[in-house]
């Protein structure tokens, strides 16, 4: 007999991922090449060609004892160092490699972090639309979380709505930037109040409020966005990392989580996140991985791929009569769907091989969300179902 915690995440089970099993139906049925699943964020772009190389190079080159053994449950210290240094230098920072935990992921960071932060019974605050998966994450721990709207049209947090929310059992925040599902990113502005916000909080109840970036988009934006690192603006403050998209890894589950230097109780936090890592049973980051990656610091994936995906998407749905948030990161679309039944339209759309998810998964309920990390053909192949679509709504 399973446990009634796990009965209900059970009968809850991804959204996203049931859609990307019936896109495999659908395949059987229709064939792969008239089955359009913008359902899950697969990254399609190829990583950067000094991966394989420096795996390579590693395993013929490096004593196994070095590359495959246990270390430090933070990972090893000479990776940590260069992860430190490379932050340093772009984002004029000052930390060390005892400011970082190797994570399986930035969900494994997520996970250590909340495991070190949350008693029964405290809140996390999320703005919706939020990664499903955070609602999870958070009662792993028997924390509750607290869903927080944002702007109907831009998806920026309301600081009034945030700041009547905020109270003595508030511990963390968890902010997503570029964001999964809509594509904005954060301005600077926003992290200013935000900050602001917390700082007033934390004097008004005397407690320490967490704000936690949630970052494996980092990387993915366009038109020259200006992503703000929240190190820089907030002393308590975490960024949990993944090399998932950056690197189009995401099956290697290799990030980190950085802790800001001024952060309450430092050392006592870091020593948790090291064992949190242990107990949780990852033990520690995958080891052949911590050392590519540390080798691969300044590559990147094209982008540009995914720019052109947004905008042929984008332009099409919009001049066909869809309204959305242009995205300005991630590889995410997130539209307005034209009826309230956001689940239903969904249905709607796999009567034309579409295969989206609906933003009710997103707690966003009215929106579906698509995910462009796709082949630029089939993008394009997809625009006469899109059609079919808009005309059965009599949009544009």
């Amino acid at each position: 007999m399973i446990s009634n915690k796990m009965k209900d995440l059970v009968a809850n089970s991804s959204i996203i991922r049931a859609m990307f099993e019936e896109g495999k139906r659908l395949s059987d049925i229709y064939g792969e090449e008239n089955v359009f699943d913008f359902s899950l964020g697969n990254p399609n772009v190829a990583p950067p060609e000094n991966i394989k190389i420096e795996i390579n190079k590693i395993l013929s080159e490096t004593a196994p004892k070095l590359v495959h053994g246990y270390m430090n449950n933070s990972g090893y210290e000479d990776v940590r160092s260069k992860i430190a240094d490379h932050l340093n230098k772009k984002h004029n920072i000052n930390i060390s490699f005892n400011n970082i935990v190797m994570t399986c992921g930035a969900a494994g960071g997520l996970n250590i972090l909340l495991k070190t932060l949350l008693n029964p019974e405290d809140e996390v605050i999320v703005f919706a639309p939020f990664f499903g998966e955070y609602r999870n994450y958070v009662n792993n721990f028997d924390g509750k979380l607290v869903v927080v709207s944002t702007d109907i049209d831009s998806f920026e947090p309301d600081m009034q709505v945030l700041k009547n929310k905020i109270n003595s059992k508030t511990k963390a925040i968890i902010i997503n930037s570029p964001n999964n599902p809509t594509g904005i990113v954060y301005s600077e502005k926003v992290i200013q109040d935000l900050s602001k916000l917390l700082s007033e909080k934390e004097e008004e109840f005397g407690t320490s409020i967490f704000l936690i970036s949630d970052e494996p988009y980092r990387e993915i934006v366009y038109d020259n966005a200006f992503v703000p690192y929240i190190l820089k603006y907030y002393k308590n403050s975490f960024v949990g990392y993944s090399y998932s998209k950056s690197l189009s890894l995401p099956g290697e589950r290799i990030g980190y989580v950085v802790a800001n230097t001024s952060v309450d109780c430092f050392d006592d936090i870091m020593t948790s996140l090291n064992v949190a890592n242990r107990i949780l049973g990852f033990v520690n980051a995958p080891s052949l991985f911590q050392r590519v990656i540390a080798n691969c610091l300044e590559s990147e994936v094209d982008v540009s791929i995914y720019q052109k995906n947004r905008d042929l998407l984008y332009n099409h749905l919009t001049e066909i009569g869809f309204k959305c948030v242009k995205p300005q990161g991630a590889f995410y679309l997130f539209m307005r769907t034209p009826i309230a039944d956001d689940k239903k339209f969904c249905e709607d759309a796999k009567e034309f091989n579409l295969l989206l998810v609906a933003g009710s998964a997103f707690g966003c309920p009215g929106h579906a969300r698509l995910s462009y990390c796709l082949d630029y053909k089939r993008i394009q192949n997809s625009l006469p179902a899109f059609d079919k679509l808009a005309k059965l709504y009599k949009l544009k």
